[in-house]
């Protein structure tokens, strides 16, 4: 039996979907956990589909293979959900995460999520009016936090700005922190 939870993370290269992972998966080692995060590459290039997969338990993981049966499913670009089969292999309680303008109860219509619990932010539009910018992967991080309770929002949040301190400025930190609050309040 496992004793950690698998994420499985779909996006497209450019929008900081390895980051995510990785600041999820530090935020989890900082709390205590014990944590993997690795992307798994293809042709590279900005735009191109990418899969980064996540472990996070209370014990040391020894496997090391790509998550094929994930419980949390995240979309950092909607435009996936018909390119790709972003549940493939989800378990029938897995939560998903989607970056969309759209409702949950328009994601429901849009396709059978089976008894997945479905959760929605429009992380592009927060993340552009707190970032000034299109970057979807800290907004979704405070979805993430707030739909799964992986790690708490004062822990991500303090990871964030120890980590985004050694490259970027404090505006850019500062726009993130608030894009993170913000999906956690927003996420529906």
């Amino acid at each position: 039996m496992k004793d950690f939870v698998e994420i499985r993370w779909h996006g497209r290269g450019g929008q900081g979907t390895v980051t995510a992972a990785k600041a999820l998966a530090e935020a989890a080692l900082t709390g205590g956990k014990f944590i993997q995060a690795f992307p798994e590459y293809g042709p590279e290039r900005a735009g191109a589909p990418i899969r980064v997969y996540s472990r996070i338990g209370a014990n040391e993981i020894t496997i090391h293979c790509p998550v094929r049966t994930p419980g949390i499913v995240v979309v950092l670009d909607p435009t996936l959900l018909g390119a790709v089969d972003v549940l493939e292999g989800a378990k029938d309680e897995a939560t998903v995460i989607v970056n969309t303008a759209h409702s949950v109860d328009e994601l429901k219509a849009s396709r059978d999520w089976g008894n997945r619990k479905v959760f929605a932010v429009d992380a592009n539009k927060i993340s552009l009016e707190c970032i000034g910018r299109v970057m979807p992967n800290t907004p979704i991080l405070g979805a993430m936090v707030k739909a799964t309770n992986i790690v708490t929002l004062e822990m991500l949040l303090d990871d964030i700005r120890i980590n985004f301190a050694k490259k970027f400025s404090e505006k850019i930190i500062e726009g993130n922190i608030s894009a993170i609050k913000r999906a956690y309040e927003e996420v529906r």
